[in-house]
């Protein structure tokens, strides 16, 4: 069983991944950033929360009650995702790049809040992450304690608010805090992290530890 401290770097590493992929919630703070500054990074990710706040709330008052019946087939299917999804990240990061990630249309509105949260909801990516490696973990972080799983969803929220806040400070000072080959070396190396935890995952679930 993970102790606190090592369920937050855990949860802070796994939300890095997801924050780092281009998304519409990454289009929408760097259009956001572009006339409203820095702050709008901040407040993108605060409607991103809310709408992972409802899932899962979602996950420990219902779901979790029935998932921990299953807890292999939980392990099982979060450590497949997250080598699925480090492969997808690894080869997601060949030419991607924070000034064109702007470019492209995006269900982007006056109100930031509002555009983190819809654009969360729009995405099949984050439906398809935590219905799978999101909701593992959570359960995981159940059967230590309800404070386990809340330290989790600390983790995760402060890599969202890091990595947003970066970037729509970047894009208000008018350029970018990171060069597109940090960004692709970043994307592999969390690539690499998400198969090497799912095979760790999923070799556990096999041999169970003493």
């Amino acid at each position: 069983m993970l102790d606190t401290f090592q369920m937050f770097i855990l949860a802070f590493a796994l939300g890095l991944t997801g924050a780092l992929a281009p998304g519409p919630t990454l289009v929408a703070t760097i259009n956001a950033s572009v006339t409203g500054g820095w702050t709008m990074g901040p407040r993108v990710t605060l409607g991103h929360m809310l709408s992972e706040l409802v899932i899962v709330i979602l996950i420990i008052a219902g779901l979790a009650t029935v998932a921990l019946r299953y807890t292999t087939a939980v392990a099982v299917i979060g450590g497949m995702a997250l080598v699925i999804f480090g492969i997808l990240t690894i080869a997601g990061s060949r030419g991607v790049s924070l000034a064109g990630s702007g470019n492209g249309t995006a269900a982007v509105t006056a109100n930031p809040y509002f555009a983190g949260f819809f654009t969360s909801v729009a995405n099949p990516y984050f439906w398809i992450w935590w219905l799978t490696v999101g909701s593992a973990m959570v359960i995981a972080g159940l059967a230590g304690g309800i404070i386990l799983a809340c330290v989790f969803m600390a983790g995760h929220w402060c890599a969202d608010l890091g990595w947003y806040t970066v970037v729509s400070t970047g894009i208000s000072k008018g350029k970018a805090l990171l060069s597109d080959t940090t960004y692709q070396r970043i994307m592999i190396a969390c690539g690499i992290f998400l198969v090497i935890f799912g095979v760790y995952y999923l070799v556990r679930v096999v041999v169970p530890p003493a």
